[in-house]
């Protein structure tokens, strides 16, 4: 017979991940990335967790008659500094495919995994007796059914 999972075990491993990765994110805060856009006219650095910390703008870049060229080159110079956050904080955080804690195989390792009321697929609200949709019509629903 299978030894039951040891939960005390399974959640001192989950809170070692969740303080691993706040650890992780208060580090992304110290970290920066830069991007620069119209041959480095606007260059933008930003936090690991998406905060702008400077925008300069050279002189050369500020044309009256053409604003929307400089706005062109900001939104482009901070979309870049954003992907490139995205991508320090995905290096450093990873993702539940990268090792991350998945709170679904942790249900599933449980046996857990498709018990109905718990949400997905095959269980949550709808799966649940009670008239709801893919549900079986709670008794209120029957007796509705049988005046008809």
């Amino acid at each position: 017979m299978p030894q039951p999972p040891n939960l005390q075990k399974m959640l001192a491993e989950a809170q070692a991940m969740l303080a691993q990765q706040q650890e992780a994110q208060e580090a992304l805060k110290a970290e920066t990335v830069d991007a620069s856009t119209g041959g480095g006219t606007v260059k933008i650095v930003m936090s690991g967790d998406l905060r702008v910390q400077t925008l300069e703008i050279d002189p050369d870049a500020v044309d009256p008659e053409d604003v929307e060229m400089l706005q062109d080159l900001i939104i482009a110079a901070l979309n870049e500094a954003i992907r490139k956050a995205e991508e320090l904080q995905q290096s450093r955080l990873g993702g539940a495919e990268q090792g991350g804690f998945d709170p679904m195989s942790a249900l599933e390792s449980l046996g857990l995994g498709g018990m109905g009321g718990l949400g997905g697929p095959g269980g949550g609200a709808a799966g649940l007796p009670g008239g709801m949709p893919g549900g079986a019509p709670n008794r209120a629903a029957r007796r509705a059914q049988k005046k008809k």
